[in-house]
């Protein structure tokens, strides 16, 4: 991994211009200036904790310059899709006397962000779409368990429409923009949370991951990415979101970070399907991982576009198995017998997709390629999707076999095949050849989604015009704590931390 930061890489000098996140209107171009130098960094999720149980700072100084930092991005980096400006402020003067009264929280008073695929009380839950939506009542399961660990919630971010592709780009907000090159993506579909974390606007973020979500935006823009075990973060109020293959997790700039995010986030809400048993992701990312056993893995799974790893993802994810093996792990190439697992994610994909297309109230306002893939899922649901579902046990059994039969304790590959693309790339693209490009450029990540397994984007570096590459660190059933500890043991010898976009 090169030691040196990238140097500035600026964008086109027309750039979609974001409507007010308070205020959604179609997007606009303007031409913007040239960017700032850099402002003090934000402090991070677990030193933002620290300050105020310290009486260091208070919640309404952190709160306000997080809402600072936000509106003075968003006409470059469209990050947010709504803010909660004055709610939040008040919340943040409660924390405050709270706080001076003695109470401690494990983030009372800390502003975080969610993916407007997220419920927050008060606010529509647009999930990326055109078109009115009325606000929620009733905040999610997630939300309330992060509003009881004491946390603000400033906003919701940008997620393209319905969370279905590797961009966050549409028609209802313009285009989120990646703060290392604005002229690029920084994925999705949780690339609004992706583009505020990064861009240190908010400490930390919660996204959601059900081909990739937050691990491929986590890669592009430097961030370190949690999906974890199904159901350890709850999707209520939906019970089984997309037929299984989503589910909430953090994005954060260290392990530390988004460990105490995934602690705060996690719990079941009593109608959930999945409940896994607890762990302690923060105890994790304090623990030494032990000498492992690492199957490297080039190649993806079958998609029929004969992708691979562009030249420079290649580079980046080497010299991230030589640190493996430099800091004591045996590392070694290996194959995952994936099988055509592709045939069962397609049909639960589809349905999923077609699940929530089916309730928008506008379906005019959806983009054509969501109304190909409602059509789709709709053929696929029922009996097949129910076949697709069915087979989980025996992937389960012939995937799990690289852990239980082979030994390995972990899979490393890269997190996607190709660097971030440009803003635009997909545009004017029909529903197959979105699908085409998007299978080639992002062919790594949705197994583990049809698996339920967990799984953690780390930094690998940088291509050399100056572009955020990652690796994904992969493990069996409920193997968060073994995945979170061995990337903090990486993130104390890399130092990824130390490296900051510009400012935007």
């Amino acid at each position: 991994m090169s030691s040196a930061e990238p140097t500035e890489q600026t964008g086109p000098a027309a750039r979609s211009h974001p409507q007010h996140p308070q205020h959604p209107e179609r997007p606009q171009h303007a031409e913007h200036a040239e960017r700032s130098p850099r402002p003090a960094p934000m402090p991070g999720l677990a030193e933002s904790a620290r300050l105020l149980a310290d009486s260091t700072t208070t919640s309404t100084a952190l709160v306000a310059d997080a809402l600072a930092r936000i509106e003075a991005a968003q006409p470059t980096l469209n990050a947010f899709r709504h803010l909660r400006a004055e709610a939040a402020l008040a919340e943040a003067a409660d924390a405050d006397r709270r706080l001076a009264a003695g109470e401690r929280l494990p983030l009372l008073g800390v502003p975080v962000a969610v993916k407007d695929d997220t419920d927050v009380a008060g606010l529509p839950t647009h999930f990326g779409c055109d078109g009115d939506r009325p606000p929620v009542t009733t905040d999610s399961e997630a939300v309330r368990r992060l509003r009881a660990a004491g946390a603000v919630i400033v906003g919701k971010t940008n997620s393209c429409e319905l969370g279905q592709w590797p961009f966050t780009e549409g028609p209802a907000f313009g285009a989120t923009r990646n703060p290392w090159n604005t002229a690029h993506t920084p994925g999705g579909s949780s690339g609004g949370s992706a583009a505020a974390v990064a861009a240190g606007l908010v400490p930390a973020a919660l996204g959601s991951d059900g081909a990739g979500s937050v691990r491929i935006p986590a890669a592009w823009t430097h961030l370190v990415g949690i999906k974890p075990q199904r159901g350890r973060v709850s999707v209520h109020p939906h019970h089984d979101a997309f037929q299984g293959l989503t589910v909430n997790g953090p994005l954060a700039r260290t392990v530390a970070d988004a460990a105490l995010l995934l602690d705060a986030a996690a719990g079941a809400h009593p109608d959930d399907f999945h409940r896994p048993p607890a762990v302690r992701a923060s105890d994790a990312a304090r623990r030494d991982p032990g000498r492992l056993r690492i199957a490297l893995a080039w190649r993806p799974p079958l998609t029929l576009t004969g992708a691979g790893p562009d030249p420079e993802v290649r580079r980046a994810v080497t010299a991230l198995a030589e640190t493996l093996a430099r800091l004591g792990h045996h590392v070694e190439e290996a194959r995952p017998r994936y099988g055509l697992i592709g045939l069962t994610f397609v049909p639960r994909a589809t349905a999923g997709i077609a699940e929530f297309a089916a309730r928008h109230p506008e379906p005019a306002l959806l983009d054509p390629r969501t109304r190909s893939a409602l059509r789709t899922g709709t053929r696929l649901g029922g009996r097949v999707v129910r076949a697709a579902r069915a087979r989980e046990v025996r992937q389960h059994r012939r995937i799990g076999a690289l852990f239980d039969a082979s030994g390995y304790d972990v899979l490393l590959t890269p997190t996607t095949a190709a660097p971030p693309p440009r803003i635009g790339t997909f545009d004017r693209l029909s529903a197959w050849r979105t699908d085409v490009t998007m299978a080639a450029a992002c062919p790594y990540a949705w197994p583990w989604n049809v698996l339920g397994w967990p799984g953690i984007n780390v930094p690998a570096g940088f291509t050399r015009s100056g572009l955020p590459i990652g690796a994904q660190l992969l493990g069996p059933s409920r193997g968060e704590e073994r995945l979170i500890a061995l990337a903090a043991q990486l993130e104390d010898d890399l130092r990824w931390y130390q490296h900051r976009p510009p400012a935007p």
